[in-house]
C-alpha cells in the first residue's frame, strides 16, 4: 500500500480495528439521529408552549382556562390539564376552611410536580446517549490507535528493509482510530450541552407556569368535580350538572 487510504482498515484490517471503526460509526450515527430528533421535538414543544401561555394570558377565569386547553399539546397544556384533573379526582371537601384549603393545595401541588417530572424526564430522553458517547467514543478510538500501531510495529518488525512508505501508511491509518473516535464524542458533547442547556429553560418555564396555575385554582371558587362536570357537558349537552354541587346560594 503506497498512499493512505482511509477505508485499508475495512478491507484489510484485523477484527478489532473494524469493530472499533465499526462502533463508531454507530455512536456517530446514534448522536445525529437523537440529535435531529430532539430538536424538532424541542421546535414543536416550543410551539405548544407558546400557545398555552396565549390560552393562559387570555383567560379571566380558571374555567375559560380549562376550555382553551383541554384539547392542546405540549408539556405546559399537559400540566394545566393535570391541574384540573386534581380537583377533579380529589375526594375531599373545599369549604373555606384553612385545614380544607391545605388539603387540597397539597393534593394539587403534588399533581402539578408529578406531571412537571414527567415532562422533564420526556424531555431529557437521548441525554445519556450524548454523555456516553462523549466520554468514551475518545477512548475507543485510542484502543484502535494502539490496536493498529501494534499490529503495524509487528508488521515492519518482520520485513527485511524499512521505507517511509511502509512506515506511514499503517501508522497513519491506526492514527485514523483516534480522530474519528474526537469526531464522534465532539457533537456528542455540544448536543449535551446545548440541549441541556435548553431543558434547563423549559423547567424554568414549566415552574413558572405551574405556579401560576397553581394560583388561578387556588384563587378561583371551583369545586372539586366542578372541571369534569363541564367537560361532561361539552361532550354531551344534555348532561344535567350535579344538583349537590350547585345548591350553594
Amino acid at each position: 500500500m503506497n498512499e493512505f487510504d482511509v477505508f485499508y482498515v475495512f478491507r484489510h484490517g484485523d477484527p478489532v480495528l473494524v469493530a472499533v471503526f465499526a462502533i463508531l460509526l454507530l455512536m456517530s450515527v446514534a448522536t445525529w439521529a437523537i440529535a435531529a430528533s430532539k430538536l424538532l421535538t424541542l421546535i414543536g414543544v416550543r410551539r405548544d408552549n407558546r400557545a398555552a401561555l396565549a390560552a393562559f394570558d387570555a383567560s379571566q377565569t380558571a374555567p375559560a382556562f380549562h376550555d382553551a386547553i383541554h384539547d392542546q399539546r405540549g408539556p405546559l397544556a399537559v400540566i394545566g390539564q393535570e391541574a384540573f384533573a386534581a380537583f377533579d379526582d380529589y375526594r375531599g371537601v373545599r369549604d373555606g376552611s384553612d385545614k380544607a384549603e391545605q388539603r387540597l393545595d397539597d393534593h394539587v401541588v403534588r399533581r402539578i410536580r408529578q406531571a412537571m417530572d414527567r415532562q422533564l424526564l420526556r424531555m431529557q430522553a437521548g441525554n445519556i446517549v450524548f454523555a456516553s458517547v462523549g466520554a468514551l467514543a475518545p477512548f475507543v478510538g485510542l484502543l484502535g490507535t494502539v490496536w493498529g500501531i501494534h499490529g503495524a510495529l509487528i508488521d515492519i518488525s518482520q520485513e527485511s528493509s524499512v521505507s517511509m512508505d511502509l512506515v506511514a501508511g499503517p501508522l497513519g491509518e491506526a492514527l485514523v482510530a483516534t480522530a474519528a473516535g474526537l469526531a464522534a464524542a465532539i457533537p456528542a458533547v455540544a448536543f449535551f450541552n446545548i440541549f441541556n442547556r435548553s431543558q434547563r429553560l423549559l423547567h424554568q418555564d414549566f415552574e413558572a407556569f405551574a405556579h401560576d396555575v397553581h394560583a388561578l385554582l387556588m384563587h378561583s371558587d371551583l369545586k372539586p368535580g366542578n372541571a369534569r362536570e363541564a367537560r361532561d357537558r361539552r361532550t354531551d349537552p344534555h348532561a344535567l350538572p350535579d344538583d349537590g354541587l350547585h345548591q350553594e346560594g
